[in-house]
């Protein structure tokens, strides 16, 4: 069974290759009867049997009638895939233990396609309608377990339109993925060794508890995170205000692995907690890994930056 499915998985690399875009073709759209198509096919096989007992004109002609009717749905359902293009969208950045979205983008170029489902066997396929000339848009979910790219296995579309009795279905590889970051972890500020030798006197390791020394209350300015407003204020009239928090030094904060104890994962999900809250509350700081160190700054970019080296950390890139 292994063997078959390494040869198979082979065959569709080579007939339906990894891509950006793909268009469903002749190549590409395989067609069987569904279960329902194999009860159609044993009652006409035994309407034919009785038939040629009985000598029925009748029932040889309703027979006829209805394997032709077989036929055309075979047409008509191979019809409704050909010619439809898959593009796939963008796929924003998850954390671990979220849902992974995949947006996928269905165009028509000349007639419409009815009931079209995608998705990854065995949970539910999502149905979509495509308009003439038109394009639909999906969005197919899939957990995020580990840390790291996020790659799905080839997407199966497929359609049982217009009768149901057979079902045409392609196996796409839209070459997809999604980046994971670690699931943040609450803990203590993992800061380097050498910086807590020049910044306090009671132990050779910060707790990192002067992060969140509450300082008093200040005007809201744009920029400001809106978790911090005090909502007790505002509801008094006074305006909105922020609540102001002593920054942890008098210089740049520097999250390092190696001042964390506990296994790999742990010590990734403690630094991307740091990473955003560090971030949500403007602070520079710089990020140590082995072998890795971004030096100190601020804003969305080297939040991102951060975020990226610590999902990909022991990881290909």
């Amino acid at each position: 069974m292994h063997l078959f499915k390494s040869r198979w998985k082979r065959w569709l690399a080579r007939r339906i290759p990894a891509a950006a875009n793909v268009r469903l073709n002749q190549r590409r759209i395989f067609i069987i009867p569904s279960r329902v198509g194999a009860v159609f096919i044993l009652a006409l096989l035994l309407m034919l049997l009785a038939a040629i007992n009985y000598q029925n004109s009748l029932a040889y002609g309703l027979t006829f009638l209805l394997a032709s009717v077989f036929v055309v749905a075979i047409l008509h359902t191979y019809r409704n895939l050909a010619g439809l293009m898959l593009k796939a969208g963008s796929a924003p950045a998850v954390f671990v233990g979220e849902q992974a979205g995949f947006r996928v983008r269905l165009e028509s170029s000349q007639r419409p396609h009815q009931a079209v489902s995608l998705g990854w066997p065995p949970a539910e396929l999502q149905t979509q309608d495509v308009p003439a000339q038109g394009i639909s848009e999906c969005q197919l979910n899939l957990p995020a377990l580990r840390r790291g790219w996020l790659q799905p296995s080839r997407l199966r579309v497929e359609s049982r339109f217009p009768l149901g009795i057979l079902v045409a279905w392609s196996w796409v590889d839209l070459d997809q993925r999604v980046l994971v970051y670690p699931r943040p972890l609450p803990g203590d500020l993992p800061l380097s060794t050498g910086a807590s030798e020049d910044q306090d006197e009671e132990g050779s390791r910060p707790s990192g508890q002067g992060v969140d020394d509450y300082q008093g209350l200040k005007s809201y300015q744009p920029g400001d995170s809106k978790r911090r407003l005090h909502w007790k204020a505002y509801s008094r009239g006074h305006g909105l205000l922020v609540k102001d928090f002593a920054s942890l030094t008098g210089r740049d904060v520097q999250l390092d692995f190696e001042a964390l104890a506990g296994d790999v994962e742990t010590r990734l999900s403690l630094l991307c907690h740091w990473t955003l809250q560090l971030s949500e509350r403007h602070q520079p700081f710089a990020l140590s890994l082995p072998g890795q160190l971004l030096p100190a700054d601020s804003g969305e970019l080297h939040r991102d930056a951060c975020l990226r080296a610590l999902a990909l950390f022991g990881r290909a890139p």
